[in-house]
């Protein structure tokens, strides 16, 4: 049995053909990516181990994934109301590069009641 996550939290949405969604964004610094990515990888090595390749449920598949990235720069910022000015911003620092993961896995009621189990979720 796996277990928890720790950067993957998911949202779960259900159709009226009674498949699930999981559906998980997570962002990570540089030094922080490769235990994202690991965490990404046990998730879809699990769901491919225990029901075989993604295939689209509407051809019988058992389930299915989409996964979509995107890197860009972040620049923490220092955030201050002013009374009657609005908000002051100020740079904190330089630009740090973000990847962001979206996943999201799709399934029959089985697959999704054992992720569940096999993710505490």
């Amino acid at each position: 049995m796996e277990t928890g996550l720790a950067y993957l939290d998911f949202d779960y949405s259900e159709d009226a053909e009674g498949h699930g969604s999981f559906d998980a964004m997570a962002a990570a610094a540089p030094a922080q990516f490769d235990a994202l990515q690991a965490e990404v990888l046990r998730v879809l090595d699990w769901a491919h181990r225990s029901f075989g390749a993604p295939a689209p449920l509407e051809e019988g598949g058992e389930w299915d994934v989409e996964l979509q990235g995107v890197r860009e720069l972040a620049t923490p910022l220092a955030v201050r109301y002013a009374a009657g000015r609005g908000l002051a911003l100020q740079a904190e620092g330089p630009d740090t590069q973000r990847t962001t993961l979206t996943l999201t896995l799709s399934g029959t009621a089985t697959f999704c009641d054992a992720f569940r189990q096999a993710f505490a979720f």
